[in-house]
């Protein structure tokens, strides 16, 4: 009796089309995946692999499994990506991004250029611009990170980190923002540094440059640049837990709509400028289409966490002065709706309007002359140039936040 697995006939044709895998005995592939997203130009899947998803793509030069077995389900893989050992799933990894052994990597993710992790590395819902280097045995869920020009100069998260995602509430709007979209899409910002056996707990914004030393737990917005920042013991204490209090309101929501107005600027940037570059790779419609999608299941998580958490607001919280004896209600409550609803929908500013045409005008004529390398082209841009795009997306992540705030103008967040 001749021993086939059951995608015997799918393993065939990635053989022949060039695709190396030393053991197809071991490897199962679902029903639904194409064969002809799989590039047959070097790319290796090792022995023990699963891959499943009508979505998934495979670009050339990719390495599966060379550490240990993966699962990739539904993942859009870059030209040259290892995932070396692990499970991935509803995730974009662009060119040379990597992740060691014991990796779990799940739904909406982003990993630019060159982004990596060593071996057991969680991560769901979390952007990671080029570069940025995560160490061993860390949960990175809900956050987004830039900083650094270069694989020599990168941002950096140490090992045994932990993104505190999670209350006692039990909300999940805790989205950290670890540099931003404006400045951190242009690729020369200097890098943030996490100390080892460290956390944050989210939602948090740091600015860019910024060291947080080994063994801190960040609890505090540090917006500003180039800050050292040294953790505080607490002291031991017990107190009475109120559930529900949320006295930093506040603050949660400014984090969260900052947060998301940021989501809408990278979205901005990949329509308006790193369309292009998709055009001439691999695949490269699958890829931007991959990561549109991922930033719209971003935006749909970060809504409804929010929404959520607003639901367990007493209407009489402190927090909102329009007060319980309010014709209208709780302002929060009668509004959050039309809050979410901001980031889903065209800005339509006749100054961000102005403000993209100008520079995306001078953009291509410079992209034309200056190769097609999207890391290339970026880092050549005049200073000028840079600061002329920061403008634009900055005024989106403002424009964006003042409309929110207003609609919960009790709270002055903007």
């Amino acid at each position: 009796m001749e021993l086939r697995p059951r995608s015997h006939q799918k393993i065939v044709e990635l053989i022949q089309k060039g695709v190396e895998i030393p053991n197809p005995l071991t490897l199962d592939i679902g029903d639904e995946v194409l064969p002809e997203n799989i590039s047959g130009n070097g790319v290796k899947i090792y022995p023990g692999c699963r891959i499943y998803g009508k979505e998934t793509v495979i670009a050339g030069g990719a390495k599966i499994g060379a550490e240990g077995p993966v699962t990739i389900d539904n993942c859009q893989v870059g030209p040259m990506v290892e995932l070396k050992g692990g499970y991935f799933k509803g995730s974009v990894f662009l060119a040379k991004a990597n992740m060691g052994m014991g990796a779990h990597v799940r739904d909406a993710c982003i990993l630019e250029e060159e982004a990596n992790g060593a071996h057991c590395v969680g991560l769901k819902q979390t952007i990671l611009f080029p570069f940025v280097t995560l160490g061993s045995l860390i949960n990175f869920c809900d956050c987004f990170m830039a900083g650094g020009r270069s694989r020599k100069d990168h941002s950096e998260v140490g090992s045994s980190y932990i993104h505190f995602n999670y209350t006692p509430d039990g909300d999940k709007s805790t989205p950290s923002l670890l540099g931003d979209v404006p400045r951190g899409v242009m690729l020369n910002q200097p890098p943030i540094f996490l100390g080892g056996q460290g956390g944050l707990v989210g939602p948090l914004r740091l600015g860019f440059g910024n060291v947080s030393v080994a063994g801190t737990i960040l609890r505090h917005d540090t917006p500003e640049d180039r800050k050292k920042i040294i953790g505080l013991t607490y002291p031991p204490t017990v107190v009475d837990f109120v559930p529900y209090r949320y006295p930093n309101l506040s603050r949660i929501l400014k984090n969260n709509l900052i947060y998301l107005a940021n989501l809408v600027a990278l979205e901005c940037w990949y329509r308006n400028v790193r369309k292009p570059f998709f055009s001439t790779m691999e695949y490269g419609e699958l890829f931007y289409r991959g990561v549109l999608d991922k930033l719209a299941a971003a935006k749909k998580e970060r809504t409804g966490r929010l929404k959520a958490m607003v639901q367990k607001v007493p209407p009489s919280h402190d927090q909102c002065r329009c007060g319980k004896e309010s014709e209208k209600g709780c302002e929060l409550h009668a509004n959050i709706d039309a809050v979410c609803e901001l980031f889903g929908q065209s800005l339509s500013d006749p100054r961000e309007a102005q403000l993209a045409e100008g520079f995306l005008n001078a953009f291509e004529k410079f992209r034309g002359a200056n190769g097609r390398d999207y890391i290339q082209v970026i880092q050549a841009m005049p200073e000028s140039l840079s600061a002329e795009g920061v403008r634009w997306l900055q005024y989106v992540v403002d424009a964006l936040c003042r409309r929110a705030g207003a609609l919960l103008s009790s709270f002055g967040l903007f």
